[in-house]
């Protein structure tokens, strides 16, 4: 098949190596999804970043990136997930159903089970993104595993998308207290302390667009600071109240 042409796009032209590259894996990813696409161009959406199809060439090439997926997967999550935990623990209050859904629908739990599944290794992405930081990045991978389950809900109902969410995300429900977020723990702790509450800054920001690094700093009045790395704002402001928790409760 020709590349470029009268499309003397280079955006088709890395859609073409990826597509390539990429079509005789995806039944490795199918078979860890539990499912096997009867439309196999959602499937295609699903793993195509945003980067490899600019809105001018969208129409020209009949590349679809992930994001509208994004958005229907993120709702569907959010209900399997809310729906599963209303019959995992019938006596909890409805804050300590929100902390664990919280805690089991964010960009940090997203990209653990991407992770787990070896969705970086599936994405399709422009030239300019394919160095492996892009590809395993908090947002891209958060984003697409949510692009994912849109797809599956799309292609099967409800229940496929429910059966790969309660498969990967099960060991994470199995415990017998509710998760507590970093942050809230250590304002917590500071406001039984009679502190002000934690204060956050970015001190420092580095890396490209797609592979973001922060460095943040949480003070509590009274105590030293603590400093923690993160590829987006809030999993370093998360990772510095957790050093910060442990220096203070000596934990």
């Amino acid at each position: 098949m020709a590349v470029g042409g009268a499309l003397g796009s280079s955006v088709q032209e890395d859609f073409v190596m990826t597509a390539q590259t990429t079509a005789t894996k995806t039944q490795e990813l199918t078979a860890r999804m539990g499912h096997e696409f009867a439309n196999p161009t959602l499937l295609q959406e699903a793993l195509t970043h945003p980067s490899l199809a600019g809105l001018k060439q969208r129409k020209k090439s009949g590349v679809v990136p992930y994001e509208r997926l994004e958005f229907l997967g993120d709702r569907v999550l959010g209900l399997v997930v809310a729906h599963w935990l209303y019959e995992l623990f019938p006596q909890a209050s409805e804050g300590e159903l929100a902390k664990r859904h919280a805690s089991l629908v964010n960009r940090d739990a997203l990209h653990d089970i991407a992770l787990e599944i070896g969705l970086e290794r599936h994405l399709r992405l422009a030239r300019g993104e394919e160095a492996s930081a892009a590809r395993k990045n908090l947002s891209t991978l958060s984003d697409a595993l949510e692009a994912l389950i849109g797809a599956l809900y799309l292609d099967g109902g409800l229940e496929v998308p429910r059966r790969f969410i309660k498969r990967y995300w099960r060991q994470a429900t199995d415990v017998d207290t509710t998760p507590a977020d970093p942050k809230t723990a250590l304002q917590e702790w500071a406001q039984g302390q009679g502190l002000p509450l934690p204060a956050y800054k970015v001190i420092e920001h580095t890396g490209p667009a797609h592979a973001p690094k922060f460095r943040i700093e949480v003070t509590v009045k009274g105590h030293p600071p603590a400093i923690a790395e993160g590829q987006s704002k809030r999993a370093a402001e998360k990772a510095a109240a957790q050093v910060l928790m442990a220096q203070v409760t000596g934990s």
